[in-house]
C-alpha cells in the first residue's frame, strides 16, 4: 500500500469511516430566490444520517454554461445561530460575506448547515460530541461526511464544471476546507483561513483549549501531524492564510505545520501558497480577501472573470 493510501486508511479509521462512503442520497429544493442576478436555492440534502442537511446553493441562471464552484465551509466562533447564513450575511471575523465576491469570480457556491448551527442548533455541540464519542465515532467525522455529500452535489450538478471545484472557509470552515482537500481528489483547490496549527505544538502551548470539542478526534495527534494531513492535497493547490497574533494558530504551531506542508509540496512548490500577516489575530483583512480571490481565480479558472 502506498504512503498516501495508508495515511488515508488510518485517517478514515480515526474519523469513524470514509467520509465519502455514505454519499448523497437525495436533494429537496425548498425554495429559490434571486440574488444579484443569480439563483439562491434553499436545499435539503439527504446524506444517510438521521436529519436532513440544509444548504444554500448559489448558482447562475438556467441555461448558463457550467461554472467553477466552491464548497463554502462556515466558521464556528461560538456563534451557533449563524451557520450556512455566513455565505450570505457574513460574520464579524470576515470583512464581508463571500457570496457577492464569488459571483464576481463567476463561481457557484454551496454552503451546508453544520450540526449544532443555524437550523440544527438543537442538540448542541457538547451533546452531539459526547454521543459520538460513546459510540466510538466523532462529530468531526460526521461534519466531513456531510461536506463530502456536498461535493457529490457539486460534482454532479449541470451548473458546475466538475473539474473546477474548490473549498473555502475560515477557522472551523478553514479546517474543513483543507481536510476535504486532503481526503478527496475532487477538490482542485482549497483556501483555508485562520486554521493551520500542528496539534502537538498547539497542545504543549495550551492553545488546544480554545478550539471546540467538534474538532477532537481521538488518537489523531498520536498518529498524524496537521501539516502532513494537509499535505495529502499535493500536488493540487492549497492556500493557507493566517495571522501570527492568532491564539488559535500560534506562531510556533504554525511554523511546524508550515514546514511539514512545504516538505509535502516539494515536487509541486508552486501549488502551495501562504498569506501571513504578523500582527493579525483570528480574522480576515482586506489584503487576505484579495489574496483568496486571486488564488481562486487562478486555480479554478473562471471563464466569466
Amino acid at each position: 500500500m502506498g504512503a498516501r493510501k495508508a495515511a488515508l486508511a488510518d485517517l478514515h479509521a480515526l474519523l469513524g469511516g470514509d467520509p465519502g462512503a455514505a454519499g448523497l442520497r437525495g436533494v429537496t429544493r425548498i425554495a429559490a430566490r434571486d440574488h444579484e442576478g443569480w439563483v439562491l436555492e434553499d436545499l435539503r440534502l439527504e446524506t444517510g444520517g438521521a436529519e436532513p442537511v440544509p444548504a444554500w446553493f448559489l448558482r447562475p441562471p438556467e441555461g448558463a454554461a457550467p461554472v467553477p464552484a466552491v464548497l463554502y465551509c462556515p466558521a464556528h466562533g461560538n456563534n451557533y445561530p449563524v451557520g450556512r447564513d455566513e455565505l450570505i450575511v457574513g460574520r464579524p471575523a470576515l470583512i464581508a460575506p463571500y457570496a457577492d465576491d464569488l459571483i464576481g469570480l463567476g463561481c457557484a457556491a454551496l454552503c451546508l448547515e453544520m450540526p449544532c448551527f443555524g437550523l440544527r442548533q438543537d442538540p448542541g455541540e457538547d451533546v452531539r460530541a459526547k454521543a459520538h464519542l460513546w459510540a466510538g465515532t466523532n462529530l468531526f467525522g460526521q461534519m466531513l461526511a456531510e461536506l463530502s455529500a456536498g461535493l457529490d452535489l457539486l460534482s454532479g450538478h449541470r451548473a458546475v464544471a466538475r473539474d473546477r471545484i474548490g473549498t473555502l472557509g475560515l477557522s472551523m470552515g478553514g479546517t474543513h476546507a483543507w481536510w476535504l482537500a486532503a481526503l478527496d481528489r475532487r477538490v482542485r483547490a482549497a483556501s483555508a483561513l485562520c486554521c493551520m496549527a500542528d496539534l502537538d505544538a498547539l497542545i504543549s502551548g495550551g492553545g488546544h483549549d480554545l478550539h471546540g470539542i467538534y474538532m477532537m478526534v481521538p488518537g489523531l495527534a498520536a498518529r498524524h501531524r496537521t501539516g502532513r494531513i494537509a499535505g495529502l492535497t499535493a500536488p493540487r493547490a492549497l492556500q493557507i492564510a493566517v495571522g501570527l497574533a492568532d491564539p488559535l494558530t500560534p506562531p510556533g504551531a504554525f511554523a511546524v505545520a508550515r514546514r511539514d506542508l512545504e516538505h509535502a509540496f516539494t515536487m509541486a512548490p508552486n501549488r502551495l501558497s501562504f498569506h501571513v500577516e504578523p500582527g493579525l489575530g483570528h480574522q480576515e483583512t482586506p489584503a487576505m480577501r484579495r489574496a483568496v480571490l486571486a488564488f481562486l481565480h487562478r486555480e479554478l479558472g473562471s471563464d466569466q472573470s
